[in-house]
């Protein structure tokens, strides 16, 4: 009797078991307690290359004084086409900027300085704000602005080329006694695999001396600009449909993510409505056709947006959660949203074509003229791209032997 009651007993559980497990489904259906469900961000998988892409630091370490204002100006000019410079080599190398700004003891700082990022929009605003002041009394701080561009810059730790550009008028204090000295920088420059290249403006005897010493202990190139730069400056019949193409390129990108990314993002957003406003003509120009450019394509789209992610196939749109859409679609149906995004996406694809036409006319035309005027091998556009053609071929990165500079 006792086992015939354990069996009833058993059967009753495994039954009650059974049950309870085909039920389950509608619990859930009709709201039963159950533990909130938190869905993340999707994962995006990784964009896969046939070869790995090229990595290219640089760093611009600036005096920011009263006596350097014609080269911050040629600087503010000319960051855009250095940057579609680099952009020409072989594999289409990723390009992250950073930039120290330097004055001295007693001025408004000593030094700011803005992270490597392949952001150039965001370091490009802030090199905006820069106006020369200060100095007067000769030397700069240059020993704690090299510190500082090797020392806290999240410089890459894979093989790339990494370069330093010091560019300035005066040499360096060298009575402080609170500062690491340059010689002793620029050992650890090496160490992590850093150039420094200097840039004298000017011809102070003592900055040469300086400068030359730099150079040949950071294993770079030491080169003598006039105080206004002699960059190339070259205005063309393009420039502007260039600048009104790129401010519409940037009306197609929809950023999506939580709090914390989209708000990174629109600062993103708003340091480039920042250049569309008081940038000059050339330089939206010269920003355009560096964005056009498959290096470009990192600095135009940043992070999490909507448009090429949908396109290029890295996650879907059903896979977003609703708050993390960008605010502007969050109330519309699906379907609508699915077509506002392949309508910007057709979109882009017929700017981007028309940008880069316009961009191969403008150099077209720049070449042209400079060659008529003699060709441009002082300006600093070719000194610094000579530099970064014979270093980067250092480390397997190639350009074509007649290329010249972009300007």
């Amino acid at each position: 009797m006792k086992s015939t009651t354990n069996k009833l007993i058993a059967a009753t559980l495994v039954g009650a078991t059974i049950v309870t497990v085909a039920f389950y489904p509608s619990l859930e259906s009709i709201g039963a307690v159950q533990p909130p469900i938190v869905r993340p961000l999707p994962q995006k998988p990784p964009v896969v290359h046939e070869q790995q892409a090229s990595k290219i630091d640089v760093v611009f370490v600036l005096d920011t004084t009263g006596s350097m204002s014609g080269l911050i100006q040629a600087a503010k000019e000319k960051i855009w086409s250095i940057a579609s410079s680099m952009a020409q080599a072989e594999n289409a190398p990723e390009i992250r900027m950073g930039l120290v700004a330097y004055r001295d003891k007693g001025d408004a700082y000593v030094t700011q300085v803005t992270d490597l990022s392949t952001d150039l929009d965001s370091m490009y605003a802030k090199l905006m704000d820069f106006r020369a002041q200060g100095g007067g009394d000769g030397p700069e701080h240059v020993n704690q602005a090299l510190y500082d561009a090797v020392h806290k810059m999240s410089w890459n730790q894979q093989d790339a080329y990494k370069v330093v550009f010091l560019v300035g008028d005066a040499p360096a204090h060298m009575d402080y006694q609170d500062d690491v000295k340059y010689p002793t920088t620029m050992r650890v420059a090496l160490e992590k695999g850093i150039v420094v290249n200097t840039i004298q403006s000017g011809n102070k005897n003592a900055t040469t001396k300086g400068w030359q010493q730099i150079a040949s202990l950071g294993g770079g190139e030491y080169f003598k600009v006039a105080q206004d730069g002699n960059a190339v400056a070259v205005a063309t019949p393009y420039d502007k449909k260039l600048a009104e193409l790129s401010a519409k390129l940037d009306d197609t990108r929809l950023y999506y993510g939580d709090k914390e990314g989209k708000a990174r993002m629109e600062a993103k957003v708003k340091a480039g409505k920042k250049l569309h406003a008081l940038s000059s003509l050339e330089s939206r120009a010269r920003r355009a056709t560096f964005n056009a450019s498959d290096s470009g394509e990192r600095n135009f789209v940043g992070e999490n947006e909507l448009v090429d992610d949908i396109a290029s196939g890295r996650i879907k749109l059903d896979e977003i959660d609703r708050d993390n859409l960008p605010a502007s679609i969050q109330a519309m149906a699906p379907a609508a949203q699915a077509a506002l995004i392949k309508d910007k996406a057709e979109e882009r694809q017929q700017l981007k074509a028309e940008v880069k036409k316009l961009a191969q006319q403008r150099a077209d035309h720049i070449k042209r003229e400079v060659k008529a005027k003699g060709g441009a091998r002082d300006s600093l556009d070719e000194k610094i791209f000579g530099a970064v053609k014979e270093q980067a071929a250092k480390i397997g990165i190639s350009y074509d032997a007649e290329e010249s500079a972009a300007y």
